[in-house]
């Protein structure tokens, strides 16, 4: 490892109590899919005890009933500090999660600053921090004018890149930083512009192949010298573990029937960014 993330020990994580595949609005959920509410509550629950066994803190969010995706809290909003920068989601089946959102860090002692009606922008889902910039996606769940509003808001330099592929909707679907010069990425979701911006990034990148791509091995998350991931693949997991991370498998097999991975799970409560 070089120098680890200055973030990644604070997780927001909400219960999937009310968790199920209710509506299809990514490719990857099928309403006819039923999700297994006791299986899902385990591997949730594993998740959670994986996460503080590598040492991060965990913080749980009520469920509401009404919103089944609450559970992906990676898409409540963005971090920045004691800042909170709440999402505006596209869809309607989504919209209602916002108040909850809202709620839960006001109460927790964050400020507010929302963007403006009408820019679509869902959180963390669509915005990581590598070294000091903020990289921001857009077009399936995101504006592009939502990125000038964001670095308005919190003082980041924002890099802006498309993603290309519907079946990697978000980001965190895409990349996963690793370090302060290291990060797994999948550039067959970016478009070209956007692969030379996070080449100019990321020193090291770890490049999976789509087969890898496809079992959301980026959608993972990082606690120190610890890699949760929802797959590791051989090749994958022998490039990390000569980078000095250990890896823990996590399954989430019932979230990803609705698009969703361990990132998704989890939302950094720790990020201060250009830090």
């Amino acid at each position: 490892m070089t120098d680890p993330l200055g973030w990644g020990r604070r997780y927001l994580m909400c219960p999937p109590s009310y968790f199920r595949v209710a509506y299809q609005i990514n490719p990857w959920m099928v309403e006819e899919v039923v999700a297994d509410a006791g299986r899902a509550r385990e591997q949730w629950d594993n998740l959670v005890a994986t996460l503080r066994a590598a040492g991060a803190t965990v913080e749980v969010q009520p469920p509401e009933e009404d919103w089944p995706d609450l559970v992906f809290t990676a898409n409540a909003g963005i971090v920045n500090g004691n800042q909170f920068v709440p999402a505006r989601f596209r869809h309607p089946e989504r919209q209602g999660e916002t108040a909850h959102d809202v709620a839960w860090f006001a109460d927790a002692g964050f400020g507010v600053s929302e963007l403006p009606i009408g820019v679509c922008q869902e959180g963390a889902g669509d915005a990581l921090p590598v070294g000091n910039a903020l990289v921001a996606a857009y077009r399936f769940r995101s504006d592009a004018a939502s990125h000038a509003y964001l670095s308005h808001l919190t003082g980041a330099a924002v890099r802006s890149i498309e993603l290309v592929d519907e079946r990697f909707y978000h980001l965190d679907l895409t990349l996963c930083p690793l370090d302060s010069r290291r990060a797994i990425i999948a550039p067959l979701g970016w478009d070209r512009y956007g692969c030379a911006v996070m080449k100019a990034l990321i020193p090291e990148p770890l490049v999976l192949e789509p087969d890898e791509a496809m079992r959301f091995c980026a959608n993972s998350v990082v606690v120190g010298s610890t890699v949760v991931m929802p797959a590791c693949p051989p090749r994958v997991g022998r490039q990390l573990e000569a980078w000095g991370f250990d890896v823990a498998v996590c399954d989430v097999s019932e979230f990803l029937k609705a698009g969703g991975g361990c990132r998704c799970l989890t939302l950094a409560l720790d990020v201060t960014l250009g830090s």
